[in-house]
């Protein structure tokens, strides 16, 4: 599989979004904060939201690699909430 680069922009509307370097395509993920949020992270919104897509992006990677190693994914794909 090539690798894609991934960049993570601040939108004018505040919205920050990952998405694909070289593609004006949709999106991979957004993430807003209210603005009592972004008050309380004392407009540290972008590092927290780079932080926040890290996380998600390891994760994923964690549970594929254990969903190839035991041949069936690591959730429930039942439940409609992945916590």
């Amino acid at each position: 599989m090539p690798t894609a680069f991934l960049e993570i922009v601040e939108l004018d509307n505040g919205e920050i979004v990952l998405k694909r370097a070289d593609d004006d395509a949709e999106p991979l993920a957004r993430i807003r904060f209210s603005e009592e949020s972004s008050l309380f992270m004392m407009d540290n919104g972008l590092e927290v939201a780079k932080v926040m897509f890290q996380a998600g992006i390891q994760a994923a990677a964690s549970m594929a690699e254990q969903a190839d190693t035991e041949g069936d994914t690591p959730w429930d794909e039942s439940s409609p909430i992945i916590h």
